[in-house]
């Protein structure tokens, strides 16, 4: 049985229909990436599989219960959401913030244990912010801050992890931490992950699959070497699309002409 799964899905916002009949699912050991242009919906569609936004019509199903008719404390439990942006206004500290990772395993009055302490300075440690556990988190900046996020998302432990731009604000050294992270989880570890990515070269070097959302409802799904092709990169994103054979797979960059003097 797969862990997350949708039925004739139909999803909009504000008069935009981000997908038509959505037949798809995630199974264990899956990394799902999610492309598509900016404006078609992919943070609704993320809101909707985390059961935070209603559908128009069919049902996401978690681990074969409609989401609608689960306790939300259960759905916490099992599914983890990066959001797209991170801002920290109320001061904390990095550690206090990476903590809350633990909130959906505890009850309502639980303290973190030593544990869940531990739990959470290997996250800070795994994304390269051990020494900043004391720094409040009003004063990170914007790198720091979504580290920050995936850390605490990493101490949640969730079975299916839904992230949105979790590259967002980071150099190339952080970009490839924290998607090997996300694929160690998954692959290593047989955990689910659908990311919302802007660079399809992160989705050709570590998405198993991907979901494209084309606009007015139209979208593909499947195995990221199928479809990742200029001809669908093209419809996608309604620009030329080259593509590059090299030692580690096919990648792709814009090919528009050069603009003359």
């Amino acid at each position: 049985m797969s862990f997350l799964r949708c039925e004739s899905l139909d999803v909009s916002i504000g008069g935009i229909q981000v997908v038509t009949a959505l037949d798809f699912e995630i199974a264990s050991g899956e990394f799902w990436g999610l492309l598509g242009p900016n404006g078609i919906g992919k943070t609704t569609l993320l809101k909707c599989l985390a059961g935070l936004e209603e559908s128009a019509a069919g049902d996401v199903l978690l681990e074969g219960a409609p989401i609608a008719t689960l306790p939300r404390k259960r759905i916490a439990q099992k599914i983890g959401m990066l959001q797209q942006h991170t801002v920290y206004v109320f001061d904390s500290s990095v550690l206090q913030t990476a903590l809350t990772g633990r909130h959906p395993h505890l009850s309502a009055w639980e303290r973190e244990s030593a544990r869940d302490t531990r739990l959470a300075r290997e996250a800070l440690a795994s994304v390269g912010m051990a020494k900043l556990a004391d720094r409040s988190v009003t004063r990170l900046s914007g790198g720091e801050a979504r580290r920050l996020a995936f850390a605490t998302l990493m101490v949640h432990n969730p079975d299916l992890m839904l992230l949105h731009g979790p590259t967002n604000h980071l150099d190339f050294r952080h970009q490839d931490r924290v998607m090997r992270t996300v694929g160690d989880m998954v692959y290593g570890s047989g955990r689910l992950a659908l990311t919302a990515l802007h660079d399809v070269n992160l989705a050709a070097m570590y998405c198993s699959h991907v979901l494209m959302l084309f606009g007015d409802g139209e979208w593909l799904g499947g195995p990221a070497v199928e479809l990742l092709t200029n001809e669908n990169l093209e419809r996608l994103y309604q620009c030329p699309v080259s593509a590059i054979d090299t030692p580690e797979g096919r990648r792709f960059h814009p090919a528009f002409s050069r603009l003359s003097d």
